[in-house]
């Protein structure tokens, strides 16, 4: 790892010197470069010296995730693994309380190239959001819409958010036991109006790891008041179900989430994704391998 401060990012000045911290920014390089290769999250583009600069719009909340995002993608340029332009965008959204400077002075610190927008969202949620009812679904929508609208006006092809591991599991989870199918957060996608690619490059990166190496690079951690003030959601309470597991059972997160990379249309139920009809004796395509 890079150690002297002449030769790596302002992000990653006064990083720790211990062998378990060079081993955890390791070990989250290598998740996020395996994910951005294996979902093809660079375009190809990006490659070509004569082809304009690709741009990306890396989200940035304030929190342990957003953080970690920001600086391993920059690592990654300096690496000359990553060959696009970053622009760091934070979305004011108007909540009471929310310190406003912390971002802007950090990224200007930092050297980042950003942009900060105030958009009062939090006054929509609010008076749209019957009482008792969770926040997450509109406010997630509204502030989706508004990082696409940036993402244009920026130049950029991609809306890159924070999203790690265990979101994903919670995500399959919260499907699977209210929603009645089984989906989840995808680490790439594509908007719905075909113009912007959507990038997760934390998806093989657990929770535990963003949170050790924010805390570790002393980051200024912003809290979500709006969501976190909320009891009884639906996440948390998945949440506390894998938090069981993975303590009876250490290591049972990862290999679930691994499952979600092993799907087998074959042996589920959805006619959609296996032609279940079309299935025949003797067509070595359709041999039976369950072996439960």
């Amino acid at each position: 790892m890079l150690d002297e401060a002449d030769d790596i990012h302002p992000l990653f000045y006064g990083a720790p010197k211990t062998t378990e911290f060079k081993k955890l920014r390791k070990r989250i390089v290598q998740n996020v470069r395996e994910a951005i290769e294996q979902y093809g999250m660079i375009e190809r583009d990006a490659r070509d010296p004569d082809a304009p600069p690709v741009r990306w719009l890396v989200c940035l909340s304030g929190g342990k995730d957003s953080y970690t995002l920001l600086a391993i993608l920059y690592e990654l340029k300096w690496r000359g693994l990553l060959p696009v332009e970053l622009v760091a965008c934070n979305l004011d959204q108007g909540q009471p309380g929310f310190p406003a400077t912390v971002l802007p002075e950090f990224l200007e610190k930092m050297g980042v190239p950003h942009r900060i927008e105030y958009q009062d969202t939090y006054s929509i949620v609010m008076d749209k959001v019957p009482a008792g009812r969770t926040f997450c679904a509109l406010c997630s929508r509204l502030r989706r819409g508004n990082l696409y609208r940036i993402a244009r006006e920026e130049g950029c092809s991609a809306v890159v958010l924070g999203h790690h591991r265990d979101d994903i599991l919670e995500t399959f989870f919260m499907n699977l036991f209210h929603g009645g199918r089984l989906a989840t957060m995808p680490p790439k996608l594509v908007n719905e109006e075909g113009d912007l690619f959507l990038y997760r490059p934390l998806a093989h990166v657990a929770e535990v790891d963003c949170e050790k190496f924010a805390n570790a690079m002393n980051y200024p951690i912003i809290p979500c008041d709006l969501c976190g003030s909320q009891d009884g959601l639906q996440r948390q309470q998945v949440k506390q179900i894998l938090d069981g597991w993975e303590k009876n059972s250490p290591g049972r997160r990862q290999v679930m989430f691994r499952s979600l990379m092993n799907a087998r249309p074959s042996h589920l139920l959805d006619p959609k994704l296996f032609d279940f009809t079309g299935l025949t004796l003797g067509n070595l395509a359709s041999v039976d391998e369950d072996k439960s």
